[in-house]
């Protein structure tokens, strides 16, 4: 496919976005487009969409519970955020980036047992979420337990082949399985 055909793809996904979230039909052709360009622009261009698509959710509600959440977490008000993304889990338990959104706040906070409980229910919603799949890799590494972070950045190259980090975070494990045999 060439490049000229991924930009129309990206950009004709970014003209309709209305109503989403991760069960919107046009992450198949983003999804679609990661696992065949290496081409850096189209890949950062290509994961914006999908994260704005995503982040968008057709009641209102979700993307105000969303903003305010994030700025609070981006703020370092993480326990106005964590009430928020309490609240956004529970009224929208379908909506995949609330739970992405807590387990990254989960995570900040230490909380590395919760961060992996809502990256799963994250996961369970949507499979291909390389945000969580990067983050499950990195609560793992956190915890010391490589070989489920291997696992974890292997899923993430599944899923987005030519992501910036996942290749290097996948060597860097395996580099440390290498030398705790040894």
């Amino acid at each position: 496919m060439g490049t000229r055909l991924l930009l129309f793809i990206v950009i004709l996904s970014a003209s309709s976005l209305l109503h989403a979230d991760q069960t919107d039909d046009r992450l198949d052709g983003l999804f679609a487009a990661l696992q065949v360009t290496e081409n850096a622009s189209i890949i950062a261009i290509t994961e914006s969409q999908i994260w704005e698509i995503w982040l968008q959710h057709a009641n209102a509600d979700v993307a105000q519970l969303m903003l305010v959440g994030t700025q609070r977490m981006n703020s370092q008000r993480y326990a106005e955020a964590m009430v928020v993304f309490n609240r956004l889990t529970e009224i929208f338990p379908e909506y995949a980036e609330g739970w992405n959104k807590r387990a990254t706040l989960h995570y900040i906070l230490g909380n590395l047992d919760e961060s992996v409980s809502d990256i799963e229910k994250t996961l369970e919603l949507e499979p291909r979420h390389f945000g969580a799949l990067s983050g499950l890799g990195m609560v793992f590494i956190k915890r010391q337990e490589l070989n489920k972070a291997k696992k974890a950045f292997e899923d993430l190259i599944e899923v987005h082949p030519n992501s910036p980090n996942a290749q290097q975070n996948l060597e860097l494990v395996e580099e440390k399985l290498r030398y705790s045999v040894i």
